[in-house]
């Protein structure tokens, strides 16, 4: 980023602030960022473009992680300290925020689904719902270090992302995924749709979408008929990603209660609100339909073709599968970008300058946090 587009991009009165330091003459400041929810440690981005900015202005500073990349953090703890020249940084305190609390509750809500739903695999899907590349990164950014927090804890985590250019992050070399609905309007049927892949792309597994002609268990089974030792080989995957206002296949309230009672009666038997009852037995991918599927694989003699599933796959709705013992192997998601923006706004006070401790009122806490981890 340029000097001119620092400059344009951050609040006015801190571009001021930095005249009338320049005027009036120099501080050595102690900044300290920190969030008012709990978080977990996503700061890395930030302060790489904070060292490359400084480098580029020939500033000395002292940039202290407080926590290390992936550690839960409590409210109102400051995760960063930056101590340097007032009017060497009094100008990036907006861009910094910007690229520190979405990152930070993002990991937290990756960690929570990883953690909810610790057998499966996870691959992230941010980037259909990002506002630009920017957000994008900063996302499978968080999403990558929520997911080796979780993986320290026996979760598999996330696996990789939907695209090339964040793949990074999750260890691999390119994006994974095979096919979108779109492909299987063109051939026809979805059953022409994998044939189609499999003659293109013969040396990947094999992952179908099989609810667009509202046919979940008939498609899905049609496919493994059609490439038996694929699907005997574990080479085939069906993916579930009903629509929220129609049942799976075979499926409508009454049988969707059945199948919960048959395969985790303790799932519905206690208080559920309705969010949790829709995601047990309600429409869409519910923890219902990935049994009932599930039922027909095996029942078809297809038990080691996989389950993937997608649709609003967040915190809450990983719980409530996690209580049903769903049979989840893959989770397709990016339902870890924050719900309630307000959340990730993440706050940076100067607390000393030229060494002298020094915060406004209501912000004493930040002294009595800093010092408290220094001891």
């Amino acid at each position: 980023m340029s000097e001119h587009d620092i400059t344009a991009r951050t609040d006015a009165y801190f571009n001021r602030t930095k005249a009338i330091v320049a005027r009036f003459g120099d501080a050595r400041v102690t900044y300290a960022l920190f969030l008012r929810r709990p978080v977990i440690a996503a700061h890395r981005l930030m302060t790489e473009w904070l060292e490359a900015v400084a480098a580029r202005r020939g500033l000395e500073i002292a940039c202290e992680s407080r926590f290390a990349e992936g550690d839960w953090v409590g409210a109102g703890e400051p995760l960063v300290t930056v101590t340097g020249s007032f009017e060497g940084l009094v100008d990036l305190e907006t861009l910094l925020l910007q690229k520190l609390g979405p990152a930070c509750v993002a990991a937290h809500n990756a960690y929570q689904m990883c953690l909810g739903l610790p057998k499966a695999r996870f691959l992230a899907m941010e980037a259909r719902h990002c506002a630009g590349f920017d957000m994008q990164e900063m996302m499978a950014y968080a999403a990558s270090v929520g997911s080796r927090a979780a993986q320290k804890e026996g979760a598999l985590g996330f696996v990789g992302c939907a695209n090339d250019a964040t793949a990074h992050f999750y260890g691999a070399s390119a994006g994974a995924g095979t096919m979108p609905h779109a492909l299987i309007g063109y051939a026809g049927s979805t059953l022409r749709a994998a044939e189609m892949f499999h003659e293109t792309f013969p040396d990947q597994d094999l992952t179908v979408l099989t609810d667009y002609f509202g046919r979940e268990i008939t498609d899905g089974l049609a496919v493994c008929r059609r490439f038996p030792e694929l699907a005997a080989a574990g080479r085939v995957s069906v993916r579930l990603d009903t629509h929220g206002g129609r049942f799976l296949e075979g499926l409508d309230p009454q049988s969707s209660y059945a199948v919960i009672e048959r395969r985790a009666p303790g799932a519905i038997r206690r208080y559920r609100s309705e969010t949790e009852l829709r995601h047990l037995v309600g429409t869409g991918v519910s923890a219902a339909a990935i049994w009932a599927m599930r039922d027909a694989l095996d029942e078809a003699g297809f038990g080691k073709v996989r389950i993937i599933v997608s649709s609003g796959f967040g915190v809450d709705k990983c719980r409530v599968m996690a209580d049903a013992h769903a049979p989840i192997d893959v989770v397709g998601t990016g339902s870890f970008i924050p719900d309630t923006w307000s959340e990730t706004y993440a706050t940076a006070d100067i607390v000393a300058y030229d060494g002298e401790p020094r915060v406004k009122i209501g912000r004493e806490f930040l002294l009595h946090s800093l010092k408290n981890q220094a001891g």
